[in-house]
């Protein structure tokens, strides 16, 4: 029966309850409105609210409830309204009268609000410890290749020599911003919007802050009608979410590209790729296309909230019902993903013979070859002028700028001698970058050290 029986003479129509109903998804929450109950049980106990022996009994029949829908002996029942009613349904049957003074200084509005703080909280927690063993799996790859030269590109044309290793932690990089990203948005969510009531709090002699500390909340709020009405932690997340998917998104982009026959710098493992059914010969890296092809969910769940969320009036509003869907979803497809992306990148060959191969070939050491003109004394200008003028007859010739001879050299510039030979190697290119942030072998293993000392510390800072 729903809980707003009394004032309505008629039975809601069935097509209507239906659309109305919420609990085909905020079953997710069967956990949390139990705790949130216990939590409310106690305080009103302890305030006087109800009788001590009253809320004992009630916290015990929240107990059991939950003990038995994890044993199966309960099922929850999909005909109800919500959650919330199942749970307060099932208590009354339980305990009678008694289950009915739970109910006590709250309004489904509040209970709402905190049900969806403590389920998202737990759930940002487990991401949190996903992206930390996405970041570390970066981390093995990037020290194991931290030497490994490869071209670096801008709009997708070799640009200038790095290695592999650099190219890796720019994602550890990322992916330590998403971190903290999360982390903001826990803090933010952490705080307890019981007692709130409808909107306007409760004339009951309630004690807020029991609540707060029996929780585990960091804070109270403060204002009753932002307690009801805000989703913004709703939204932070989601477009914390939608950052994070963005960052997997260019990840597997490049992924794909590598794996492709026109790269061919890495090999998926089996596990982690499909077969065509018409094709023999094909091995295709769908689960980075899915990842990729799954980020459009993520950033149409933000968009969702946002756009339900622009024009409501203070307080709560039926159209807040629709934040779960979404924010769920966002939840569990970014979840799904990182369970999917972390293991293939971990397991995949990576094949430094070809990314050399392909450094080698696209004049990605001109810079450098300028450079040597520089510290010769010329204006850079001038030695960029010139280094284009030797690539336009290497590949005229068909040579690189490690094979053109030096007689073409001297044409262009005077200033060239045999060392040039030495400053254009790509290896020195590459390590000759040693500056904080670069591509150099030592540069890319103090990243992976300073990005495993964060996660340390994080760990730590938990424990």
């Amino acid at each position: 029966m729903p809980l707003w029986t009394g004032r309505f003479q008629k039975e809601l129509d069935q097509k209507t309850n239906d659309f109305n109903s919420s609990i085909s998804f905020d079953c997710k929450m069967a956990r949390q409105d139990i705790e949130g109950s216990i939590a409310h049980a106690t305080m009103l106990g302890q305030c006087g609210v109800i009788d001590k022996s009253e809320a004992d009994a009630i916290c015990q029949g929240l107990e059991g409830i939950l003990k038995d829908l994890q044993s199966g002996t309960l099922e929850i029942d999909m005909t109800q309204e919500d959650i919330h009613t199942f749970m307060e349904g099932e208590l009354t049957r339980r305990l009678g009268d008694t289950g009915k003074r739970l109910h006590t200084a709250r309004s489904r509005n509040d209970q709402v609000a905190l049900d969806i703080r403590l389920y998202l909280r737990e759930e940002a927690q487990g991401l949190l410890e996903q992206i930390k063993e996405l970041t570390e799996t970066i981390c093995v790859q990037a020290e194991a290749f931290a030497g490994t030269v490869m071209p670096g590109y801008t709009h997708l044309q070799r640009a200038q020599p790095i290695t592999f290793g650099h190219h890796l932690m720019a994602y550890a990089e990322m992916f330590l911003r998403d971190l903290g990203r999360l982390q903001d948005a826990v803090k933010r969510m952490n705080v307890n919007p019981l007692g709130s009531g409808a909107l306007a709090s409760t004339t009951y002699p309630i004690d807020r802050t029991v609540t707060t500390r029996l929780l585990g909340f960091s804070d109270t709020m403060r204002n009753s009608l932002d307690g009801v009405s805000d989703r913004d932690f709703c939204m932070e997340l989601a477009a914390a979410l939608s950052i994070v998917m963005v960052h997997l998104s260019r990840f597997s982009e490049e992924i794909i590209l590598w794996c492709s026959w026109e790269f061919k710098f890495v090999e998926l493992d089996d596990a982690f790729s499909t077969g065509s059914s018409i094709m023999p010969q094909k091995k295709n890296p769908d689960i980075a296309e899915l990842v990729r092809g799954k980020s459009g969910r993520v950033f149409g769940d933000l968009t969702a909230l946002l756009t339900v969320m622009k024009g409501l009036p203070l307080a709560y509003n039926k159209d807040m019902q629709e934040d779960k869907e979404a924010i769920f979803d966002s939840v569990e497809t970014v979840k799904i993903c990182l369970t999917a992306f972390t293991p293939m990148l971990a397991t995949m060959k990576v094949l430094p013979e070809n990314m050399r191969k392909a450094a080698a070939g696209g004049f990605i050491n001109a810079t450098d070859c300028a450079d040597y003109l520089v510290k010769k004394g010329l204006p850079f200008r001038d030695a960029y002028k010139a280094t284009g003028t030797l690539v336009a007859r290497c590949i005229e010739l068909g040579e690189t700028l490690e094979t053109l001879p030096m007689e073409e050299y001297q044409t262009v510039c005077e200033a060239f001698d045999e060392g040039v030979y030495e400053a254009i190697s790509l290896e020195n290119c590459v390590n000759g970058r040693s500056v904080l942030g670069g591509p150099a072998r030592e540069s890319v293993l103090a990243q992976v050290k300073r990005v495993r000392g964060l996660l340390r510390e994080d760990a730590a800072s938990e424990s």
